[in-house]
């Protein structure tokens, strides 16, 4: 019989967020191709590698390249040089007190990612604008082995939340609020490969602490709990893809 390594890819927008998981999996780096801007380790198990993935930072402001647009670069060359079988986007998030959420809570997406605000009110686009793009079967397993809980991971590329972003937000059920998921989900079902997004919660939209504020002082809190969790996203994904 063959042998056939698993590979899980974990693509990542923030440096402070990818670290601790960097350090825990003693990954180690890899050369993008070309001029790309992004950061890609590696670490290999036994029977397993895993891929993380950096969109990285941003020449001419020197700040991490957060968003949709580094998320697609980032995703499509990633997939391109390791063909995984499975891509986590893992990351910090908002979330809702409406909705139960608390600071460090471990969200798994599910049934699928949309987008909120790339609105188009034409037919045909406004449901490509959406997206919906679907999420690995595995994830309802996966985050009964978390112990987490199931939400609509909904993509923008703002911090805050404006009035239309609300409206939206709510009608398409959207429980946690980030700025790459959909952009990453689109470029895997580009791919057929399978895609599922780990987020955990620095900032409650609906506080009255301004997002900024809570997302700066919450950041190293929900980063470790990503860090501790991921590991565990891993072990379970490589015996299930």
């Amino acid at each position: 019989m063959v042998h056939v390594m698993r590979t899980v890819a974990v693509v990542m927008a923030m440096r402070a967020e990818a670290r601790p998981f960097i350090a825990a999996l003693d990954a180690q780096p890899v050369s993008p191709p070309g001029r790309l801007p992004c950061e890609w380790f590696v670490a290999d198990g036994l029977d397993h590698r895993v891929v993380i993935a950096v969109n990285g930072v941003d020449s001419r402001h020197g700040v991490d390249l957060v968003g949709t647009e580094p998320a697609v670069l980032n995703t499509s060359a990633m997939i391109g040089a390791f063909g995984p079988d499975l891509v986590v986007s893992a990351g910090t998030a908002g979330g809702w007190q409406r909705a139960g959420a608390s600071v460090g809570d471990v969200y798994v997406s599910w049934p699928h990612v949309v987008r909120h605000d790339r609105r188009i009110d034409i037919d045909g686009l406004r449901d490509y604008g959406i997206g919906r793009h679907a999420v690995w079967p595995g994830a309802t397993a996966l985050a009964a082995h978390l112990g987490a809980r199931l939400a609509v991971v909904t993509t923008g590329n703002a911090l805050d939340e404006s009035d239309t972003d609300r409206e939206w937000i709510l009608a398409l059920d959207g429980e946690v609020k980030e700025m790459e998921a959909a952009a990453v989900a689109w470029v895997c079902e580009l791919h057929d490969t399978p895609f599922v997004a780990v987020k955990t919660i620095t900032d409650l939209v609906d506080h009255p602490t301004p997002t900024g504020e809570q997302f700066l002082a919450n950041l190293r809190t929900a980063s470790d709990r990503l860090a501790a969790v991921l590991p565990e996203v891993i072990a379970h994904s490589v015996n299930a893809v």
